[in-house]
């Protein structure tokens, strides 16, 4: 029986991010972004929402499949072209969603309640979702394939999608803070080098981080056994991308809302 309720666990979590991010990286990026919104900003904010940016990080992976949302399915990866170039889908992509959700707030004095909540949760998903490297989708590259994840002293052993090693198992492997721990760990760059980071568009940012994210295919290939050497170089990409993702989250939030 004991041995049943752990395997149902773990499928529980392996499950978890197949389609994003995992919780962790999205409360990370959410608690970054909070800590840096301007406090009256923040007030707002949790105004609409009745929490924290930080409780609704993954609310779009929740809530995706259901009928009324269903539509948002396309919205969480982003394509480029062999020119790192963005690729606008016809179902539309996370940066499409960005544009509605921030064309839609442009007027949210003017919108009801709900309407600026839905909107704000777009958007603290979707600019975490647009820098994560599983979800930049490369034009002539493969990365759907699968590999082994884990070795040595790193556990769990499992046979896994590149794309979920990114979106959750690297981090589970050398990580166990919170998201306010994780967040005070990362966030450490000056004022200057914050405002670096933010300057461009939407279509500006998927470019840097496409750019940045083509490590990747340096550090994984089909059926391979990825162990701590993996997790050594992997990390500080998945740190960065999700750094910029909550600096770039309270820049756009605080232009919204000042």
């Amino acid at each position: 029986m004991k041995r049943i309720i752990l395997i149902f666990a773990f499928i529980l979590i392996a499950t978890s991010s197949v389609f994003a991010w995992g919780r962790e990286a999205h409360e990370v990026i959410a608690r970054i972004a909070e800590n840096n919104l301007k406090p009256g900003v923040k007030k707002k904010i949790e105004a609409y929402l009745g929490h924290s940016i930080v409780y609704y990080a993954r609310w779009m992976d929740e809530y995706r499949h259901t009928p009324e949302y269903k539509f948002s399915h396309p919205w969480h990866s982003c394509v480029v072209d062999e020119k790192l170039m963005y690729v606008p889908q016809a179902k539309g992509d996370a940066l499409y969603g960005l544009d509605y959700a921030t064309g839609n707030l442009k007027d949210y004095r003017h919108l009801s309640d709900s309407a600026v909540a839905v909107n704000i949760k777009f958007i603290v998903h979707l600019i975490g979702d647009m820098h994560c490297p599983a979800h930049i989708k490369y034009q002539g590259r493969d990365a759907s394939f699968k590999v082994k994840f884990g070795g040595d002293y790193i556990k769990p052993r499992v046979d896994a999608r590149i794309h979920d090693v990114w979106d959750y198992y690297a981090i589970q492997s050398c990580r166990i803070f919170s998201s306010s721990e994780y967040a005070e760990e990362l966030d450490r760059l000056s004022s200057k080098e914050k405002k670096a980071i933010v300057e461009g568009t939407y279509i500006d940012w998927l470019g840097d981080n496409a750019e940045r994210c083509l490590l990747q295919f340096e550090l994984a290939h089909p059926d391979e056994r990825l162990k701590q050497d993996f997790i050594n170089a992997a990390m500080p990409l998945i740190e960065t991308q999700m750094l910029y993702a909550g600096y770039r989250l309270a820049f756009v939030l605080n232009t919204i809302f000042n």
